[in-house]
């Protein structure tokens, strides 16, 4: 930890490059779960568990506004989303957003999505290969374009897929995956904003109160209607982060390789141990590693002076893998969550605090249910696992599989259930 009464050099860098491992290794050699640093050149603290969830949550201490930096907008975010805005204009925007938590919302897309799914397999069944985490995306994104009330032929499914994993792929990379990010970003919003258009010219007419629906006729805080931009914005906000559940799949895969003796539990069809598994692979498995946001005013935490202006950093991937927390945090073992709801503070893949009036992700419980539903598909399938590199580098942001896990020779009608195998070929 950098001593307080010497200049702080800048982390920046060392953030991007050591990715997932950044924060946890310094947090181990703080006594007090506080690191001292800079990042962006501003002063930063950073912070875990569940009472610095609670502080970094906190309007009164933090605002998003100015916090992310302009290359994340410009891929994974875009600009002048609901990501970006504090207050009264967050909570006005936010308000497009609470709906898709409902329980009939959740169920609806987590049907479709198994119904995608379905018809996938039987056209996997007539291919030597397939990457899943790719195939994932597809499954995803003709699921939730009909869930949302968005037209998409059944053409440009695999090319509006590879846009939306190519958003969230490319984020936080320098090179030719960033650069492939921002023009699916120009594409998606371009495509995005003229549908807009057109629902609002009656020349789209999308089912009453789904998405589309709601998102185009959306008056924000100052009682104006969403520029079609900002409305294409919001819309990918809701289509990216479903795709984005492709690396969950990927890695529910990956654990089903390393510990097959879950796939018995997930076969035999109790919800619960769905859920259980789906909380563990989200848990277990690397995605956010840290969140940030600029403090509203002078703060301190545990001793720690942070001035107005800074940064105060979540540690999640830390926190993910915290002993007290966890216990033995790097066994995969579903039977945690069994009968229990992680605690809202505690296990935070997608951010914590209030879901309704805060920041969380308000499409958790969505993923949730997806990847539970598609685990227990792939549960039920039949496959083999070719020679592959499965490693999982933790200075890669977003972590994923090298391979992005290969499956060959799948086989069986998913409509006979909850037989299904994976037979080892490689590591």
């Amino acid at each position: 930890m950098d001593a307080p009464h010497r200049p702080l050099t800048d982390r920046t860098l060392a953030a991007l490059f050591e990715g997932y491992a950044w924060l946890p290794d310094r947090m181990r050699r703080s006594p007090d779960r506080v690191v001292r640093t800079r990042v962006m050149g501003r002063p930063a603290l950073a912070v875990r568990g569940p009472d610095a969830v609670r502080f970094f949550y906190d309007e009164r201490n933090v605002h998003r506004h100015g916090a992310l930096p302009g290359p994340i907008l410009d891929t994974l975010f875009g600009r002048g989303g609901v990501q970006t805005l504090d207050g009264a204009a967050h909570r006005a925007r936010r308000e497009l957003f609470l709906p898709l938590r409902a329980p009939n919302a959740v169920g609806e897309l987590a049907a479709l999505a198994g119904e995608a799914w379905d018809r996938a397999v039987a056209a996997w069944s007539r291919r030597d290969r397939l990457v899943l985490l790719d195939e994932a995306g597809a499954v995803l994104t003709d699921a939730v374009f009909r869930w949302a009330g968005l037209p998409l032929p059944r053409e440009a499914v695999r090319p509006v897929s590879g846009d939306l994993l190519a958003l969230v792929d490319g984020f936080a990379s320098l090179g030719p995956r960033h650069l492939r990010a921002r023009a699916a970003r120009r594409r998606q919003e371009d495509h995005v904003a003229r549908v807009v258009d057109e629902v609002r010219a009656g020349v789209i007419r999308p089912p009453a109160e789904s998405v589309l629906d709601r998102f185009g006729r959306h008056r924000d805080g100052d009682g104006r209607l969403l520029d079609p931009r900002t409305a294409a914005v919001e819309l990918l906000n809701v289509l990216r982060p479903t795709v984005a559940v492709s690396w969950y799949v990927a890695f529910a895969a990956h654990a089903l390789h390393r510990w097959p003796e879950h796939r018995g539990r997930l076969r035999a069809g109790d919800d619960g141990d769905a859920t259980a598994f789906a909380h563990e692979v989200r848990r277990f498995y690397p995605f956010t590693p840290f969140l940030a946001g600029r403090t509203a005013r002078d703060l301190s935490w545990r001793g720690e002076e942070l001035p107005a202006g800074g940064l105060l950093i979540l540690d999640v991937y830390g926190q993910d893998h915290d002993d007290e927390l966890w216990g033995d945090p790097y066994a995969f073992r579903p039977q945690r969550f069994a009968g229990r709801r992680p605690g809202r503070d505690e296990l935070i893949p997608q951010g914590g605090g209030d879901p309704v009036a805060g920041h969380r992700c308000p499409g958790e419980d969505l993923t949730v249910r997806l990847v539970a539903t598609l685990s227990a598909r792939l549960a039920a399938l039949d496959y083999d696992v070719p020679w592959q590199d499965l490693s999982i580098p933790l200075s890669r942001i977003p972590a994923r599989p090298r391979s992005g896990f290969v499956v060959e020779g799948v086989r069986g009608d998913p409509e006979q259930g909850r037989q299904g195998t994976a037979r080892r070929a490689g590591p």
